[in-house]
């Protein structure tokens, strides 16, 4: 006999979800003739791709139970490289899209190694690290911005984020791919089943046989491609080295991390979770701005779903905890007898006499 999912596993899974529908609906109910029209989609899907990407990047090392703080940084830095390569250096364009990729993936194994093997808390190592790339990136530009000459970066490369495919715009396409490539990881293959062991217990990982290290840094060095791809993005989408743009990113991308794990699979971070907790996002920032809110309003949308998702999260996980303590609690092994039973008497072996 299968058990129906309760209400509140349903509003849980799917609550964002119908709520991203139900701001739609309100925002084309009060801009009938601006948001609910194919431009306006085009833009939110094209100017949400990054921080959906960097979203995406920071659900790997929070499914282990660690941060990475640095994700910010590291985009800034991953733009103002290919701007570095393509216009001062005169590298080919997919070379140095492909040097910068390559850069976030050792980057991110880096601050893996330093958060497991030289034991230092995943905020405080990864905002260390995030500093130096900072200091990279103003030793890079000298503090200044990386400007194409009068011929300007090469059509093919801009044409990453300007180009359409099927109707849609391609840093849609890139964002889903990804998505696609971390549910399959995290839902399909055994990586995604231990660092799941590993966010949730660690010690228990250990004691299991699982190399609970060298998955945390699989999860860092995961994170640093995808930053290195968003930054390969921004430069094409910005078209100028501006050394201070990625800090913009950080406190969306860990909002749609975190808020993301509080659906779909509830308590726990989810790649489609996180797409859900980002078309949320994009859908209220555009709809207040199209309603004229004022600049401040941005940060406080987004400081405002930080906490929520963060309070969100802490009681999704709770509530799991609780549901399995209750399970459990309902079910006592086979092997044991009840707390309030005597255990049964052994059997007679005299035949029953006195």
């Amino acid at each position: 006999m299968t058990r129906r999912p309760s209400r509140g596993h349903l509003i849980g899974s799917y609550g964002l979800p119908a709520l991203a529908v139900l701001l739609f609906l309100v925002f084309s109910l009060a801009l009938p003739d601006t948001f609910p029209t194919r431009d306006n989609v085009t833009s939110i899907l094209s100017n949400q791709s990054i921080p959906a990407l960097l979203a995406l990047g920071a659900t790997l090392p929070i499914a282990t139970g660690k941060f990475d703080l640095s994700i910010g940084y590291g985009l800034g830095l991953a733009h103002v490289v290919v701007m570095h390569l393509i216009v001062e250096e005169g590298t080919p364009w997919p070379l140095a899209c492909l040097a910068v990729v390559l850069g976030g993936t050792l980057v991110g194994a880096l601050n893996g190694v330093i958060v497991e093997f030289a034991r230092i808390d995943s905020l405080i190592a990864t905002l260390g690290t995030g500093s130096i790339m900072y200091a990279v990136t103003g030793w890079l530009t000298d503090g200044g911005r990386i400007v194409p000459g009068p011929d300007g970066l090469p059509a093919a490369f801009t044409g990453l984020y300007d180009a359409r495919f099927l109707g849609l715009p391609l840093p849609a396409w890139y964002v889903l791919a990804v998505a696609a490539a971390l549910w399959v990881v995290l839902e399909r293959l055994p990586l995604g089943r231990y660092l799941y062991v590993i966010g949730s217990n660690p010690r228990t990982a250990a004691v299991i046989g699982i190399p609970t290290h060298r998955y945390s840094v699989y999860a860092f060095a995961g994170s640093g491609t995808v930053v290195g791809l968003a930054g390969v993005l921004l430069a094409a989408q910005q078209q100028i080295g501006n050394p201070s743009v990625g800090l913009d990113y950080l406190l969306p991308a860990f909002v749609g991390a975190l808020l993301g794990s509080t659906t779909i699979r509830p308590g726990r971070a989810n790649a489609v979770g996180t797409l859900v907790a980002v078309g949320v996002l994009a859908i209220g920032l555009a709809g207040i701005g199209q309603l004229g809110a004022q600049f401040w309003a941005t940060p406080l949308f987004n400081g405002g779903t930080l906490l929520l998702a963060v309070g969100l999260a802490g009681w999704a996980a709770r509530r799991r905890l609780r549901t399995r303590a209750a399970a459990q609690g309902h079910h006592p092994p086979a092997d044991r007898p009840p707390p309030d039973r005597p255990p049964p008497e052994p059997a007679r072996t005299d035949g029953g006499a006195p």
